[in-house]
């Protein structure tokens, strides 16, 4: 436990740090970059939020006394009209889902490839390049489907990518200086996105109602038995999400390219 009491820490670097219980006043955080943390729980008095972008897992977020998760969730729905099928409760609503997220990432895959390829390992504001989010989706099905689902321990290609906070764990590659083709990331995704279409059209009501097998060995998701349903709901979260980041980078590397 430490006190810092009138100290300029002014650019300091705050990373796998335990600020968990800590209490913050007259605190400057302008400019600050959070990546990663757990806000849970968190309680703000007399702050100043202007010009503030947050993005990430929005729930019980109470602004002025209003609870603006609903009307977060309401206006992305309005938005993007096919992410109210990203929530499915039986068999033929994963189905549709999966649908969606092959149309979709099949048009962003055609965006991506009218581009110079190099630009494609290039990051947009620190963030995972085209190639290496499409390496962290094969993790992610390695993870939840093959691995939770479908029982095998061990899944990983050595192209899988964990997300950057994510513990080192034996067996589970992280290789970041990985510079695949275009193709060659896509050969690998199309084959994990055919295991995902394959345990999708197999499900029944019964089924996704079942919890998986436990889980064996070091990796992830934790040895333990997991819901189907949220397994794959994982999934189709995974894919939403990184597909819109992957379009909003497209659109400045477009711009870099012209």
């Amino acid at each position: 436990m430490a006190d810092f009491k009138h100290a300029d820490l002014t650019g300091s670097r705050f990373e796998w740090v335990d600020l968990s219980g800590s209490d913050f006043r007259a605190v400057d955080l302008a400019d600050a970059r959070f990546r990663g943390v757990n806000l849970s729980g968190v309680v703000m008095r007399g702050v100043e939020l202007v010009d503030v972008d947050i993005y990430g897992e929005i729930e019980s977020l109470t602004v002025n006394g209003v609870d603006i998760g609903p009307l977060v969730n309401a206006e992305l729905d309005r938005r993007y009209p096919d992410r109210a099928s990203m929530r499915p409760t039986e068999p033929a609503g994963f189905r549709a889902a999966w649908d969606v997220v092959e149309r979709l990432w099949g048009e962003t895959v055609e965006r991506a490839r009218r581009l110079d390829p190099e630009l494609l390992h290039e990051s947009v504001d620190g963030e995972w390049s085209f190639i290496e989010t499409l390496r962290h989706l094969v993790f992610a099905t390695d993870s939840w489907v093959r691995r939770a689902i479908l029982g095998d321990p061990s899944p990983w290609d050595a192209l899988d990518l964990p997300w950057d906070e994510m513990p080192d764990t034996p067996g589970v590659p992280r290789d970041r200086d990985a510079r695949p083709s275009l193709d060659t990331v896509l050969a690998l995704r199309s084959d994990r996105m055919s295991t995902v279409r394959e345990v999708i059209d197999g499900l029944t009501d019964e089924s996704l109602r079942a919890d998986t097998e436990p889980v064996e060995g070091p990796g992830w998701p934790r040895p333990r038995s997991y819901p189907v349903r949220e397994c794959l709901l994982c999934i189709l979260n995974e894919e939403w999400e990184h597909r819109l980041y992957a379009e909003r980078d497209l659109g400045a590397l477009a711009a870099r390219d012209s």
